[in-house]
């Protein structure tokens, strides 16, 4: 079995206030998967971070019943028991992002379903297994405001309802972006990818409260940076550093984002 290294660390709400994380990390013999529930603001619902917990129960018992199934499909069905016992539809339910890493001893394979992405490191490279629809959808933006120094608060707080609810007619459509919600197709839809367990050195799964460290930031140069102070450190220590990136925008004007602080975590998997 692989060495395991996982850090956690809740944010804050769109308004600042302390809330429960809503990242879920399963750890299985032979797998890993990390789930981002998407906060809302809707109270008629149950919240992301339920919603991601039930989930990954779902997708953690098939995993362990059945793990020859292929990964898209069990995921699929895993979206369709949630969806049935809670009596959810497309566009009336709470959703998730997931992203599974499994291996036997031949093969590291991996699936990502929107912004949680899985970093792979080879004997000399590094892959990255991306989701970035969602990214590249932004009509009417929340960001546009925070750029112009709005700042966060209760205008933040609306503009950031009004942005998701322009945001959700794309969910789980053709010209959108996939999510884990009450459409079993969406597990379909995501990106995938699988190596030679013999080339796998570590991998590292993130959600976006961490990956944004690369991605956003530019606290890390690149997946490698991560890598190497989660090495030297911990994984740790790459939240910590995310962090104080993101204190050192309290406003969020040179980095617009949902939240002054996400989510975050990390596994770090070392196949060495």
């Amino acid at each position: 079995m692989p060495g395991f290294a996982i850090a956690e660390a809740a944010g804050v709400g769109p308004d600042g206030h302390d809330r429960p994380s809503e990242d879920v990390v399963v750890v299985l013999p032979d797998a890993v998967v990390l789930l981002d529930g998407a906060s809302t603001s809707r109270t008629d619902l149950p919240s992301g971070g339920a919603y991601a917990r039930e989930l990954a129960a779902q997708v953690a018992a098939r995993l362990s019943a059945a793990p020859e199934l292929d990964l898209a499909h069990l995921l699929a069905g895993a979206i369709r028991s949630v969806a049935r016992h809670n009596g959810f539809a497309p566009g009336e339910s709470p959703s998730s992002t997931v992203s599974i890493v499994r291996w036997d001893e031949r093969i590291v394979e991996a699936l990502v379903l929107a912004d949680s992405p899985v970093a792979v490191f080879l004997a000399d490279a590094v892959e990255v297994v991306a989701d970035d629809r969602l990214r590249h959808l932004r009509p009417g933006s929340y960001r546009d405001r925070l750029s112009a120094g709005g700042g966060f608060g209760h205008d933040h707080v609306t503009a950031l309802r009004e942005s998701a609810e322009r945001v959700a007619r794309f969910r789980n459509q053709e010209d959108g972006f996939w999510v884990a919600e009450a459409v079993p197709a969406a597990a379909h839809r995501a990106m995938r990818a699988s190596w030679h367990r013999a080339d796998v050195r570590t991998v590292l799964m993130a959600t976006d409260g961490v990956s944004c460290g690369v991605d956003d930031y530019g606290v890390f140069d690149s997946w490698d940076g991560m890598r190497a102070l989660a090495a030297a450190e911990g994984p740790q220590a790459v939240l910590a550093a995310v962090r104080a990136a993101e204190s050192s925008d309290p406003d969020g004007r040179r980095w617009p984002r949902a939240k002054p602080h996400d989510d975050q975590a990390l596994v770090q998997i070392d196949f060495e």
